[in-house]
């Protein structure tokens, strides 16, 4: 992966996707500097879409979000129709209840991508043991901390200082100053509200 890609896919999506973490909140944000599709005529090129574009468009977007692959995509996609109720709803608990983005949301790193780093180096502990797959599903009620000896490291050095000034979500609960995290219920479609048209993906797989 070149070193600007990740930047390239928020131009082309045309909204910040906050995948760099701190970078994406300053002045060298891709989207600042350069807010126009990638391209020799990123400039000047009128983007016209379908209605099948549209839905691509949207189905990218929240999959670069949470940083995972069109096959593992897909795979949710088809255990969410294969499900009683609300499809769109199944899918945000699927991608929300991803233990990288559970990471992510209680603020412990400031970016998924980092966060996927930190499980899958072993740093985390689901109900006291350890889990270093970043696509593990977590329950309710489930705890997650981070391990004793990793506290120590500098990836984690000012991460009490961090968490003085994060927020939350609601399905997630947080002791900041012991650093743990409990999952009191599942996320719900409110969640993802702001990052994608989940009906739009849903039309588009389908098709």
């Amino acid at each position: 992966m070149i070193i600007n890609s990740k930047c390239k896919r928020c131009r082309r999506a045309n909204q910040k996707l906050f995948l760099k973490g701190d970078r994406c909140s300053t002045q060298k944000c891709a989207m600042i500097k350069r807010p126009y599709v990638p391209g020799a005529h990123g400039k000047s090129r009128r983007r016209r879409f379908s209605e099948y574009g549209i839905q691509l468009a949207e189905k990218q977007k929240v999959r670069y979000t949470y940083g995972i692959s069109e096959k593992q995509f897909k795979r949710y996609f088809k255990e969410a129709i294969s499900q009683k109720g609300d499809k769109g709803d199944f899918l945000v608990k699927k991608l929300e209840s991803r233990l990288d983005n559970v990471v992510f949301r209680l603020g412990w790193a400031k970016s998924r991508g980092l966060a996927r780093q930190i499980v899958n180096h072993g740093h985390i502990l689901v109900n006291g043991r350890k889990v270093d797959i970043p696509s593990y599903q977590v329950k309710k009620d489930d705890v997650i901390k981070i391990k004793e000896k990793s506290k120590k490291l500098v990836l984690f050095k000012e991460l009490k200082a961090f968490l003085k000034k994060s927020n939350t979500p609601d399905w997630l609960s947080l002791d900041k100053q012991e650093i743990e995290g409990i999952v009191k219920s599942y996320p719900n479609f409110e969640d993802l509200k702001k990052i994608g048209e989940i009906n739009m993906i849903i039309e588009y797989y389908s098709r």
